[in-house]
């Protein structure tokens, strides 16, 4: 299996993704009243960009090794961003914590699915129902917050930050299942560092 990087449809928007990080950052931190919409329309072209990736890899037959390595990271560098911005314009303890917590779920399941790749047991990390549910509730919260201004009677900060402790809540719940799923190979007399 090659990880030789190919230039496609799929791939190149996994690029544009990647490329869109720092303009989201500079965005983010514009003088302007837009720039916090401005800053949650980036990131919310960023998930578009995703889900086409992933649709036409597949319509087109243009699935690889690189672009399944690459995709995730490309996520989890922005959601990662946004979280840091967020943290640093609003440093309150459940927001921090909320944020260490799906940073650090997000290393430690990529480092347990390399691990599972390993050992040929990666189907039992594959992702779960409450991880997906999780993800919805991040990308929710994340727009939300990053958006910051009221939307008619909404305030969309604040329900922002509801989702956002809920993300949190079951991204310990998703990494708890993971661990479960893993913990028999994990405990192998086999497995060696």
């Amino acid at each position: 299996m090659s990880l030789k990087p190919t230039l496609n449809l799929p791939n190149s928007l996994t690029y544009f993704r990647i490329v869109l990080i720092p303009a989201f950052v500079v965005v983010f931190y514009l003088p302007y009243d837009w720039a916090r919409p401005a800053s949650a329309l980036v990131f919310s072209a960023a998930g578009i960009t995703d889900w086409l990736d992933g649709y036409f890899a597949r319509k087109l037959g243009q699935t690889s090794p690189f672009g399944a390595f690459l995709d995730p990271v490309a996520d989890k560098l922005m959601v990662a961003t946004a979280l840091v911005l967020i943290v640093q314009t609003d440093p309150r303890l459940l927001v921090a914590l909320s944020a260490a917590v799906i940073i650090g779920r997000e290393i430690a399941i990529s480092a347990l699915r390399e691990l599972m790749s390993e050992l040929g047991a990666r189907h039992h990390v594959a992702v779960s129902k409450v991880g997906k549910y999780k993800t919805i509730f991040q990308i929710t919260a994340l727009i939300m917050m990053l958006y910051q201004h009221d939307m008619l009677i909404l305030p969309m900060y604040d329900l922002g930050y509801g989702f956002l402790l809920a993300a949190a809540i079951l991204t310990l719940w998703s990494m708890a299942q993971y661990m479960v799923s893993a913990w028999p190979h994990l405990s192998s007399d086999d497995t060696c560092d």
